[in-house]
C-alpha cells in the first residue's frame, strides 16, 4: 500500500526576527537559513519517517536537484519528482521567538504540474493505495477526478487556503484535514459548535479532521465526533507542525490504525516537530514518537 503524494518542493529561506515585519518597515533577522521546505516535500518526509510508503509527485529546478537526493535519503520515492527548467518554488518564512511565522510563497515549478503528469504518476496505483495533495501545485482538480476513477482514497489538505478550494470536486475528497482558520474561511462559519455543523451537514460524504493547536484536534467520522487533546510542550517553532500531523496521521490511518489513537501519534509528533527550529528539519523520527508516547501517556 502506497500513499502517492502530489505536493510542492520548495526552498525555504528561514528569517529569525523580533516581529513581524509591517508595512513599510525594514528589519534586520538575528539568523538565516536555505532549507528544503514546501507542504509537499514536508509531508512526504514525515509519511516516510512514520514508516508510509511514500511516492512524490511534482517538481524541481534543475538547479536545485540536491534537495531531490534530500528526499531520496528520507525514503522517498522519487521517481516522479521532475528537475526542469523553471525556477523552483520558494517561500520567505519570517519566525518569531515564540515560534510563530508569516510565509511569502512562490509557486514556481510546483505550478506546472499537468493531466501527463498525473496520469502517469497514477498508472500503477492499487485500490489499496491513497492519494495525498494539498493547495500549492496546479492540476488539484485532475488530480481529485483521476484519483476517484481509480476507486483511489483521497486526503487533501487545503493549505495555503484560496478561494479556488471551494469550486473544486469535494465529492472526490475522502479525507479533508484543516485548521481552525481554514476551516472557517471553507464553511463560512466563525464559531466552532457553526463550523462542524458545517461539515457533518455538507461534506457527509467524508471524514474531516480540524487541528486547534494547543486545543488538540477534533476528526469527524460517520457523524461521531473524536477529540484529542494536544500535548503541552514550549514552542520553537510552528512551520511544520500541521505537515507533521497529516503525515504521521495518515501512514496510521492508512493501515487501519484506530482514528483516535492515529490522532493521538501524529499530535505527538506535531507536539515534538514544534520545540525544534526549521521545516522538515524537525520532523521527528518513529522511535521518537513511540518514546515521547510512552513517556506523556504511561
Amino acid at each position: 500500500m502506497a500513499i502517492i503524494n502530489f505536493g510542492s518542493v520548495n526552498i525555504d529561506h528561514v528569517y529569525q526576527v523580533d516581529h513581524f515585519v509591517k508595512p513599510g518597515e525594514t528589519i534586520a533577522s538575528t539568523d538565516y537559513k536555505q532549507l528544503l521546505g514546501g507542504k509537499g516535500a514536508n509531508q512526504s518526509i514525515a509519511l516516510a519517517a512514520a514508516g508510509a510508503e511514500v511516492r512524490h509527485v511534482g517538481k524541481i529546478n534543475q538547479a536545485d536537484s540536491a534537495f531531490k537526493q534530500t528526499l531520496i535519503k528520507h525514503g522517498i520515492d522519487c521517481q516522479f519528482l521532475q528537475c526542469v527548467d523553471t525556477p523552483s518554488g520558494h517561500a520567505i518564512i519570517q519566525v518569531t521567538p515564540s515560534g510563530e511565522n508569516a510565509i511569502v510563497l512562490f509557486g514556481g515549478a510546483n505550478q506546472e504540474i499537468g493531466n501527463k503528469d498525473i496520469l502517469h504518476a497514477l498508472d500503477k496505483t492499487r485500490p489499496a493505495d491513497w492519494v495525498l495533495t494539498q493547495n500549492e501545485t496546479s492540476g488539484l482538480t485532475e488530480i481529485l477526478q483521476q484519483a476517484k476513477e481509480k476507486h483511489i482514497k483521497v486526503a487533501f489538505n487545503p493549505a495555503p487556503m484560496s478561494e479556488s478550494v471551494k469550486s473544486l470536486p469535494h465529492e472526490c475528497i475522502d479525507l479533508l484535514i484543516v485548521n481552525e482558520v481554514e476551516a472557517a474561511e471553507l464553511s463560512g462559519e466563525q464559531v466552532l459548535d457553526a463550523i462542524i455543523s458545517h461539515f457533518k451537514t455538507q461534506w457527509a460524504h467524508a471524514e474531516v479532521i480540524i487541528t486547534l493547536g494547543k486545543a488538540g484536534v477534533i476528526m469527524l467520522k460517520d457523524q461521531q465526533t473524536i477529540q484529542v487533546d494536544a500535548f503541552i510542550v514550549d514552542a520553537v517553532d510552528t512551520t511544520a507542525a500541521g505537515d507533521t500531523f497529516i503525515g504521521f496521521f495518515l501512514a496510521a490511518y492508512s493501515q487501519h490504525a484506530d482514528a483516535r489513537q492515529a490522532l493521538k501519534r501524529a499530535c505527538a509528533a506535531s507536539a515534538i516537530a514544534v520545540t525544534r527550529a526549521g521545516a522538515a528539519q524537525s520532523i521527528p523520527e518513529a522511535k521518537e514518537v513511540d518514546r515521547f508516547l510512552a513517556k506523556h501517556t504511561g
